[in-house]
């Protein structure tokens, strides 16, 4: 048993950071709704900031975003550039709003659990999925049994 060694798993994000990184997410769905932001790709777009994940240090963020009801990739990439342009405002007004000691720096990703939420849920609705997914019983037409009615 060494004492440094590797046996640890590798943690998750701690409290503060899950904790800091809503506070920082809730911020900036504030601002992109109030509308103060001049770039044609943001003005015409609602945007949904999904999650954002902060650093051990909190020094950095990572804001994922995506256009509210999806998009087309052209026009998601649009947004994400947008908001990369902006992110010096972003980051002024997200301290702002939150009490940090020191100022995140943002990072803008598209977040794309919805894509691919919706295509495992395409897959499952595939006749051939759909066929592996019933259970014995079902497929003999047979109703399960009560057992109350026995217990009598």
């Amino acid at each position: 048993m060494t004492r440094h060694g590797n046996s640890h798993p590798v943690k998750g994000p701690s409290q503060r950071q899950l904790r800091v990184g809503e506070e920082v997410r809730h911020a900036l769905a504030i601002i992109l709704e109030r509308g103060d932001l001049r770039d044609p790709a943001l003005v015409k777009t609602p945007i949904t900031v999904t999650e954002v994940r902060l650093s051990p240090d909190l020094k950095n963020a990572t804001c994922f975003v995506t256009p509210l009801g999806g998009g087309e990739p052209e026009a998601v990439k649009e947004v994400v550039a947008a908001l990369e342009r902006a992110k010096k405002f972003l980051r002024h007004e997200v301290v702002q709003r939150v009490n940090l000691r020191f100022a995140p720096t943002l990072h803008f990703v598209h977040d794309t659990t919805f894509d691919i939420a919706s295509h495992i849920d395409n897959l499952l609705h595939q006749p051939e999925v759909a066929r592996d997914l019933v259970s014995p019983g079902d497929e003999l037409g047979d109703e399960p049994e009560d057992d109350e009615a026995g217990d009598a």
